[in-house]
């Protein structure tokens, strides 16, 4: 059992095993697409083959499109080289079940791939030919957030952007460079209109992407390279537009049990592969089984009828509210709660987690009693339920390997989001008052205890990476475990900073609290334990 098109067409093999196929005729589907294009997708990662190409491929076994996608890739070409074109553009998706099960789905909506490559005139010029013509509805990116940014992590602008400022679009390098030389390829061939569509886990990221964009257009056009006409273009909602939306499905790296799995059926393409800039993929992907995409509805040229397979289209203010919702109350402080206490604990996957008491308790604090009062509410997704969902099935599914040591990445960075708006909010609201929050500031207090690099065992473990760290860990490193002597004072740098907090825990009332948590989570080996059960039973 290969993914190959010539072996899927022995379908009682591959039914027997439990494997779903195309029910389209692939060969007619490509040589659609191929020849008028609606949808390219750029970002061929684990996420866009489990979520995008599955709506697509799904519309497709329906009869309710008669196109597929094609895929760019312009970060890591060994994706394409090694995930995509030896298996003739198919992948297999193992959908990941809360009560153990697998549904395997093999997924053919993918129909080309190319390396976004300005060095490789065929596959660039591929690119262009598509990017130019008149039925090209959408392109979609996942491409992560950093994958928007001009500037490096001191703020520097980087040096493939700095070169494609200099040296204009002819031959790009970076990302978003090579994105702005395409899409003026489009304007000049008749300026036609096109949605351009970041499917990124990142606030705001519609306008993320065009704030990117637009600056490699003025760049290029105050220098004169480019006509001055494409700024209007870009500028023009009738032809181009930048929808938000928020995305939200887990889609770990290839699991070992997924892959035993797969061998153990005959599915001979189940390897891992590590590309050279360490992208971990494989010719399957392992997700969770919910997922959710809420996209903003403005598509000048058109777009396909993916309502039909579950997206939600709406306005602006709605896809921020969901977005809000989600990131501040209803998943993302929950799993960064989970993250902090599950290193500091040693906990190893995040399923298990969820099978510890005070964690979970935890969570549930979090989510429900400090969060909800205030949750933005989007009205098209309940925000209860929203977290029903993420507390009893996502989280405690066992077949999803994450960890918190993944999650704990860059936690720095997300402070301020997942639990500022909500301490903002407390601070805004009539009959609110912030410094009732208990759990919120027993999380912030339990990132300060991670940031000694010592568990509650008193063994030290390596930090997660987090662009805050040369800073952050030197003031740490002077407050030793057991040691609480002048700790107010040693804290006191951090704890005043709104960039990190979204707040000033001193002006805003709550610095002594997370100072006295911080204290009883050091007073020794078991004080971290002992401190979540006394917080719990005190409520």
């Amino acid at each position: 059992m290969k993914l190959k098109n010539e072996a899927i067409q022995s379908v009682e093999q591959w039914k027997d095993k439990g494997y779903a196929l195309p029910e389209y005729d692939r060969s007619e589907v490509t040589e659609a697409t191929k020849a008028e294009p609606t949808w390219l997708h750029l970002g061929a990662g684990n996420i866009f083959r489990a979520f995008p190409a599955m709506l697509n491929h799904r519309l497709l076994n329906e009869g309710k499109m008669n196109k597929g996608i094609i895929v760019g890739e312009g970060f890591d070409y060994e994706i394409i080289e090694k995930a995509y074109r030896p298996y003739d553009e198919l992948s297999l998706l193992v959908t990941l079940k809360a009560d153990g099960s697998v549904d395997k789905t093999v997924v053919g909506s993918v129909v080309e791939s190319l390396r976004m490559d300005s060095a490789n005139e065929e596959e660039f010029s591929r690119l262009k030919e598509i990017f130019t013509a008149d039925s090209l509805q959408m392109v979609s990116f996942t491409i992560t957030e950093k994958g928007y940014s001009l500037v490096n992590a001191r703020g520097e602008v980087m040096g493939s952007v700095k070169e494609d400022f200099e040296k204009g679009p002819d031959k790009p390098v970076s990302y978003m460079g090579k994105l702005t030389a395409l899409l003026y390829e489009r304007y000049k061939n008749g300026a036609k209109p096109i949605a351009l569509v970041s499917m990124d886990n990142a606030s705001h990221n519609g306008a993320l992407l065009q704030k990117t964009v637009t600056e490699f257009v003025d760049q290029w056009v105050n220098a004169g390279v480019m006509d001055k006409g494409f700024k209007d273009y870009v500028n023009d909602t009738s032809k181009v537009t930048f929808p938000w939306s928020m995305i939200d499905k887990i889609t770990p790296r290839p699991d070992a049990d997924v892959q035993s799995i797969l061998k153990e059926d005959g599915f001979e393409d189940a390897d891992t592969i590590i590309t050279d800039k360490n992208t971990y993929t494989a010719p399957f992907v392992n997700a969770e089984e919910a997922e959710y995409l809420v996209i903003e509805d403005t598509f000048p040229n058109g777009r396909p009828p993916l309502e039909e397979a579950g997206v939600i289209f709406t306005d602006r203010e709605t896809v921020d509210k969901a977005e809000t919702m989600k990131v501040t109350t209803c998943l993302n402080p929950l799993h960064t709660a989970l993250a902090i206490y599950g290193c500091l604990l040693r906990h190893t996957s995040i399923h298990e987690e969820m099978n510890d008491t005070e964690l979970k308790a935890l969570i549930e604090k979090i989510g429900y009693e400090e969060g909800l009062p205030v949750v933005v509410d989007p009205e098209i997704l309940d925000p209860k339920s929203f977290i029903d969902e993420v507390i009893n099935v996502r989280f405690p599914n066992p077949f999803m390997p994450d960890t918190p040591q993944r999650i704990a990445t860059d936690t720095s960075q997300k402070l301020s989001i997942r639990y500022g708006k909500t301490m903002q909010a407390y601070i805004e609201a009539r009959d609110k008052d912030v410094r009732d929050l208990t759990f919120i500031p027993l999380v912030l207090a339990g990132w300060l205890r991670y940031l000694m690099q010592v568990d509650d065992k008193g063994t030290t473990f390596e930090l997660s990476p987090d662009p805050l760290l040369d800073e952050l860990t030197p003031l740490m490193d002077k407050i030793e475990l057991g040691d609480n002597e002048a700790v107010e004072d040693k804290l006191k740098p951090i704890l005043s900073r709104k960039d990190i907090f979204g707040v000033d825990l001193y002006r805003v009332g709550l610095a002594d609290k997370v100072t006295g948590y911080f204290k009883q989570l050091n007073e020794g080996p078991g004080a971290i334990r002992e401190t979540l059960k006394q917080t719990l039973a005190n409520v």
